[in-house]
């Protein structure tokens, strides 16, 4: 069995926990009163999402410089062809939900200072009306991209426990003794 590098590997898990925790944390402080503390909470989940999408352009680089394994020979043409495109896919949403919300900070005029160090300069100037619409523009990618880690996970987990293949050990960050993985 061939596994992805470690590299890959730690990038994919460190992406899934983070967009995972920014998910869960940004449903849960929008519907919270106007205070200082959502103010800080908004400034935590802009800095998860700048580091989401900078740890994914690195994803990327690394992805086009070091192959994946290959799919199983077994699978249909059509599970290839989904697979394929449902990688495209969140790959295209991890960029996009964080630009979408950088551009919905920047039309609602709010700021983004990562880590409360570093200025992250404005995509457009203010604007309110454009605000509401990248504020919908950014649920709705979010929720897209939750339903697709959902597909994902699930046709990891049929992989594994139906079709007995590697697909899903092999980006399994545990137990790589003898996986033949390099960094």
């Amino acid at each position: 069995m061939t596994r992805y590098t470690r590299v890959a590997s730690a990038l994919h898990w460190l992406i899934a926990l983070a967009i995972l925790a920014n998910f869960v944390f940004g449903t849960w402080m929008v519907d919270l009163d106007l205070s200082p503390a959502k103010l800080r909470y908004y400034s935590y989940h802009k800095w998860l999402g700048v580091s989401v999408f900078l740890l994914v352009l690195v994803r990327i680089a690394w992805r086009l410089g070091h192959r994946p394994p290959a799919l199983p020979a077994h699978m249909p043409g059509w599970e290839r062809v989904a697979a394929g495109v449902s990688h495209v896919a969140l790959y295209g949403l991890t960029l996009a939900v964080p630009l979408s919300g950088w551009l919905f900070s920047s039309a609602k005029g709010f700021k983004t200072v990562y880590f409360a160090v570093i200025p992250i300069p404005d995509l457009l100037a203010k604007n309110p009306p454009l605000a509401d619409v990248l504020k919908l523009w950014h649920l709705s990618l979010n929720y897209v991209m939750a339903l697709l880690v959902l597909l994902h996970v699930a046709a990891a987990l049929k992989h594994h426990f139906m079709d007995r293949d590697d697909v899903l050990v092999r980006m399994w960050p545990f137990d790589r003794s003898g996986s033949g993985a390099k960094s």
